[in-house]
């Protein structure tokens, strides 16, 4: 599959599913940086129509629409140069390890973020609590440590640095905040699922980085349905 087919059954996967369709589609049209009047151009419909479906107030667009929608999508963004493809193609050559990735099509904050997934703050600094979560990825820390390089590391933060980055399988929690402490971008929030154990080193190193050391340990699949979830609004 190329990237450009992959990148469109994410899209209509993610909107066909969602239980609020339009907010998915401001999030994806945002994501491409298009305004909702050169969507409309493309498409050949009024700007209002484009604000309806967004808001709701006009029924969830069929399949064809959708399918039109994400066409505008990509074929916008390649005659810009294809940043958004380009990216996203980063993202996708080295998937091993990272078993969910997802934009929000808001800021959630963390405090809200950390309470929904049930989590339990180990730091002690509280700056990192203030700030907001705009997305999370779900990674086997195992596979993660052991395939990504520092070059790599990137393709952890989709299209913002403002997200969760939860990890699953962790064994003493060390090696995960290490490699975050070392590398330039930083997440907001740093989840453990049910480690065996945390080092004391990790929770100090999260703490000089102000980023809250969260560990929750409600099942990975209920785990991924409130991750996702909070991305699905009120």
């Amino acid at each position: 599959m190329n990237i450009k087919d992959a990148l469109s059954e994410k899209i209509a996967g993610e909107i066909t599913l969602s239980p609020k369709p339009g907010q998915t589609i401001r999030k994806w049209r945002s994501i491409f940086g298009i305004s909702q009047t050169d969507l409309a151009k493309y498409l050949k419909l009024s700007p209002s129509v484009i604000s309806d479906y967004e808001s709701g107030r006009r029924k969830s667009p069929g399949i064809q629409t959708v399918k039109r929608i994400i066409e505008a999508f990509i074929e916008i963004d390649e005659k810009h140069g294809g940043k958004v493809l380009h990216q996203y193609d980063s993202m996708i050559e080295t998937q091993e390890g990272i078993l969910e990735i997802m934009e929000y099509p808001f800021t959630i904050p963390a405090e809200r973020f950390i309470k929904e997934i049930e989590g339990k703050v180990l730091t002690t600094n509280e700056l990192g609590l203030k700030k907001s979560v705009k997305g999370f990825t779900l990674v086997d820390s195992v596979k993660t440590i052991e395939t990504l390089n520092s070059g790599d590391y990137n393709r952890l933060y989709g299209w913002s640095t403002e997200r969760a980055i939860v990890f699953t399988g962790i064994r003493y929690g060390r090696s995960p905040m290490i490699a975050i402490r070392v590398h330039p971008v930083k997440p907001t929030v740093v989840v453990y699922h049910r480690p065996g154990s945390v080092d004391s080193l990790a929770i100090k190193l999260a703490d000089r980085e102000n980023i809250p050391l969260v560990v929750t340990n409600l099942p990975l699949e209920d785990l991924k349905k409130r991750l996702v979830k909070l991305g699905e609004g009120e």
